[in-house]
Formats: C-alpha cells, structure tokens, sequence
C-alpha cells in the first residue's frame, strides 16, 4: 500500500463519502483520514480488519508460547500423546466420562 495514495482529507471523505467506502470495500483498501493536516482515523474494509485481528492473535498466542517454552512449561511431544492415548484408552473402558 502506498501511503501517498492513501490519505486522504476529512473534506474529501464528506464529499465522497459513497465512493470512498464503495473503493474500500471493493479493493480491500484502508485509507489515513486527515483533520487540519494531522492523521486521525484509519478507515479500513471489515475484512481486512477481521484479518488483521486474527493475525494479532496469532502472534501474541505465538509470543507466549514462546515464554513458557524458555520457563520451561511445557510437555515433551511423546508425553502429550502418552497422555492422549491414556485418556482414550480409558475412555473406551468407561472410566473416563466425557468433559464439556
């Protein structure tokens, strides 16, 4: 994205206003909104936004992991699946009862 073509004035927005979120939307665009020469507001498709989110998400689920695997909390790949296998093994002989 260029940011020289994504600025755009409070002016131009309140005359353009249909075309400007009809542009958003079909192209995915996110537009900086000015207000006396300063940028105020992002003006951005949902979609986009929804993506954006989503991405934050992951790296932060990414970044604690990583924390907990430096203090060490964590559980080796074999065990995991010892455990897993445990718990269907008792779950066949019914002496798991299921969680919810």
């Amino acid at each position: 994205m260029k940011f020289s073509e994504a600025v755009k004035p409070i002016s131009y927005l309140k005359t353009h206003a249909s075309e400007v979120v009809r542009d958003v939307v079909e192209n995915q665009k996110t537009l900086i909104i000015t207000h006396n020469g300063e940028a105020k507001v992002i003006l951005q498709d949902v979609k986009v936004y929804e993506k954006t989110q989503e991405s934050i998400a992951l790296l932060k689920i990414l970044a604690l992991s990583g924390r907990e695997i430096k203090k060490g909390n964590y559980k080796t790949l074999d065990k995991s699946f010892k455990n897993v296998r445990k718990r269907i093994n008792d779950f066949k002989q019914g002496q798991l009862e299921v969680q919810s």
